[in-house]
């Protein structure tokens, strides 16, 4: 869950999901409301994935890089029990304009339950996101919320458009990964 993020990455691994009937295809709604210079991001994920799978993809910061695209490099930099301090670095892309983003991020985990997160450094002002589990019959919901202020004028200016199309693609991804490392075995 998480995990998968700063000027706008950082958003993936923000999530809050609402509750509905799960489906054997994965399902994903992304909401961002722009309020002053904030971004606040809602996301719900189910994904017919079992709990441990979701949890290890969520929280494999060593190895985001591989499987969400706008991640050039990520990695845990310290660790404490529970809580991990992770930095990342890449670019969001959305048709001509492109923001680089860095990022340094204390990551408290409760295991396979929640995912709270706080911008520590980076080209955020801002950010704080909370992911939530929730076992499913057939899968897990994934609930993910988000409040971030971007640095860049830019993100700000072209922001919840720019935000939802960065948010949505790296869930999409991660769910992928997540399905490809637990394939469905009906």
């Amino acid at each position: 869950m998480i995990s998968r993020l700063q000027a706008l990455a950082w958003l993936v691994l923000c999530v809050s999901c609402s509750s509905g009937a799960f489906a054997i295809e994965p399902g994903l709604a992304v909401t961002v409301t722009q309020i002053g210079e904030a971004f606040v991001v809602e996301v719900v994920a189910e994904v017919p994935v079992p709990l441990a799978g979701v949890w290890e993809v969520l929280t494999d910061f060593d190895h985001m890089a591989l499987f969400i695209g706008n991640v050039k490099s990520s990695r845990v930099v310290r660790r404490e029990e529970n809580t991990l301090w992770v930095r990342q670095e890449g670019v969001a892309e959305y048709g001509p304009f492109s923001l680089p983003f860095k990022s340094e991020r204390e990551i408290r985990l409760e295991p396979k339950r929640r995912i709270v997160a706080k911008n520590l450094s980076g080209t955020m002002k801002r950010m704080e996101s909370d992911a939530r589990l929730g076992q499913l019959t057939d899968g897990v919901r994934i609930r993910y919320h988000a409040e971030a202020v971007p640095d860049s004028a830019l993100a700000r200016m072209f922001g919840a458009t720019i935000v939802r199309h960065e948010v949505e693609e790296q869930f999409r991804e991660m769910i992928s990964e997540m399905m490809r490392r637990y394939p469905r075995r009906d």
